[in-house]
C-alpha cells in the first residue's frame, strides 16, 4: 500500500478561522471530519482484502534428515543417513486452471468499488449536514440580532412609559405590561444566547474540534434565497431520474450485488477440490548399492469430496445476494423518497419566502412603526403599542426562518439528487 493509500489521521488541534465562512467550512470538514476519516479507513481495509485476494500462495518446502539403526554401511558410498526434500504448490495451479483465484479477485474489486462508493456516499450526506448546520449557525445569529434589537424596543418603551406614569400621563398598569414586555424581550435574548452558543459547538464538532472551541463567528446573513438555474427548470420526476444516477449509495448497493453474485460463483466453484501438485526427492547412500539411490518423485494430494460439498456456504452466498437484491431495490425507494420529502420541503420553502418578500414583512414592518408614532402622540393605547411590536416579530422571525428552510431544504435536495445544485 502507498503512503497515499492510509487513511489520514484527525489533527490534535483544529483551526478555524476568525470569521468563518461556508466555504471555509467545508474544506475544514473534506481535510478532518471524523466520518470521513472513517470512511478513509474502510475504503483502506478494502484495498487491503483485494492484495489479499490477488496475492499468490507461498509454495511449501519441506526438507529432512534422519538415521538408519541396525544398519552398517560396508560398501563404498553408502550411508546409514537418508535425506529428503519436497516442495508443493498450495493448490495455486489447480486454483489458476479453475478460475476460484480470478473469483476472489472478484469478489474483492466489487467490495472495494462498493466502499469507494460508500465513501463517496458519506462525504455526499455529511457535506450536506455540514451546510445545514451552518445554516442553524447563521439562523441562530440572526434571531440573536432580532432579541437583542426587540429588547432595545422594549426597553424603549418602558422607559417611555415610566415618564408617562411620573407625569401622570400612563396608568401603573401600563407601566406593568411595558415592565413586562421588556423582561420578556431580555428573556428572549438569554435563550438566543444560548442557542448560538449550540449551534457553534454543533458545527465545531462537525469540524473536528476536540478541546476548547475556538472563537469564530459565521456569516451575519444568509445569501439571498434564489432558485439556483439547476432547479429552476426542474421536476420531481427529472430530479428523481437524476438521483438514480448521480447518488453514490445506490451506485454501492448495486457494487454490492455484483460482489455478491460473484461470491455466490466462488461458492458453487468451491466444490471443486482444492488439488495440490506435490514433488519430493529422497536419497540414503550413493552409488549403484545406496540403500536408496537419488529419487524423484511427484503427486498430488486433494480432499475426495464425498461427505460434504459446500452445500452451506452456497446457500450462505445465495442468502447474501438475495438480500443484497432487497437493499439495493430497498436504496432505490428511499432515493425516490428522499427526493419527493426535499422537493416538498424546498417548494413550500420558496412559497413562503416569496410571500414574506413580496408583502408579508413589509406591511409588518409599517405596522408597526405607524403603531410606535401613535402611541407617541398618545393616539393608540399601550396594549395596541406593544401587539404590534409583538406581531412584527413573530414575522421576522418567520421570515428568519422560512429563509433558513429555503436553504436548508435546497441543501437537502442536493443530498437526494447527490450532486451540486447550488453553483
Amino acid at each position: 500500500m502507498r503512503a497515499s493509500d492510509e487513511p489520514r489521521a484527525a489533527p490534535a488541534t483544529t483551526d478555524i478561522p476568525r470569521h468563518l465562512t461556508l466555504n471555509d467550512a467545508l474544506q475544514i470538514f473534506r481535510e478532518r471530519g471524523f466520518d470521513l476519516l472513517l470512511a478513509d479507513a474502510a475504503t483502506a481495509g478494502a484495498k487491503g482484502d483485494l492484495r489479499v485476494a490477488q496475492a499468490f500462495p507461498n509454495p511449501v518446502v519441506g526438507a529432512g534428515a534422519g538415521h538408519t539403526f541396525n544398519y552398517n554401511p560396508g560398501c563404498a558410498g553408502c550411508s546409514a543417513t537418508p535425506v529428503n526434500a519436497s516442495v508443493s504448490d498450495q493448490g495455486l495451479l489447480m486454483d489458476l486452471l479453475v478460475g476460484k483465484r480470478r473469483l476472489k479477485i472478484d469478489v474483492a474489486q466489487q467490495a472495494l468499488a462498493a466502499a469507494l462508493l460508500s465513501r463517496a456516499d458519506a462525504e455526499r450526506t455529511l457535506i450536506g449536514l455540514v451546510k445545514q448546520q451552518y445554516t442553524q449557525a447563521v439562523l441562530a445569529r440572526l434571531l440573536l440580532d432580532v432579541a437583542h434589537e426587540t429588547a432595545k424596543n422594549q426597553a424603549a418603551t418602558s422607559s417611555l412609559v415610566d415618564t408617562r406614569l411620573r407625569s401622570g400621563d400612563a396608568s401603573e398598569a401600563d407601566a406593568a405590561r411595558a415592565e413586562t414586555a421588556k423582561l420578556e424581550a431580555d428573556q428572549a435574548v438569554d435563550a438566543a444566547v444560548q442557542q448560538v452558543e449550540a449551534s457553534r459547538a454543533q458545527l465545531a464538532f462537525l469540524l473536528a474540534v476536540r478541546d476548547a472551541m475556538p472563537p469564530f463567528e459565521v456569516d451575519d446573513r444568509l445569501p439571498p434565497a434564489h432558485t439556483p438555474p439547476a432547479v429552476g427548470d426542474s421536476t420531481q420526476d427529472s430530479l428523481t431520474a437524476l438521483a438514480r444516477e448521480h447518488r453514490p449509495d445506490l451506485a454501492a448497493a448495486e457494487a454490492q450485488v455484483r460482489s455478491a453474485e460473484s461470491g455466490l460463483a466462488l461458492a458453487r466453484r468451491q466444490r471443486v477440490p482444492d488439488v495440490s501438485v506435490v514433488g519430493g526427492y529422497t536419497q540414503e547412500g550413493r552409488g549403484n548399492e545406496a540403500i536408496q539411490p537419488p529419487t524423484a518423485n511427484f503427486g498430488v494430494s486433494l480432499p475426495l469430496p464425498i461427505l460434504y460439498r459446500n452445500q452451506g456456504e452456497i446457500a450462505k452466498a445465495e442468502a447474501t445476494l438475495t438480500a443484497q437484491h432487497v437493499q439495493r431495490d430497498k436504496v432505490d425507494a428511499q432515493v425516490a423518497t428522499d427526493v419527493r420529502t426535499a422537493w416538498a420541503a424546498f417548494t413550500s420553502a420558496r412559497a413562503r419566502v416569496d410571500r414574506m418578500e413580496s408583502r408579508l414583512l413589509e406591511r409588518a414592518r409599517r405596522a408597526r412603526d405607524l403603531v410606535d408614532y401613535q402611541y407617541q402622540k398618545g393616539a393608540v393605547s399601550l396594549f395596541e403599542r406593544l401587539d404590534a411590536e409583538r406581531t412584527f416579530v413573530v414575522v421576522e422571525v418567520e421570515y428568519y426562518q422560512a429563509e433558513a428552510d429555503f436553504w436548508t431544504s435546497l441543501y437537502q435536495l442536493e443530498q437526494a439528487v447527490g450532486t451540486e445544485l447550488v453553483p
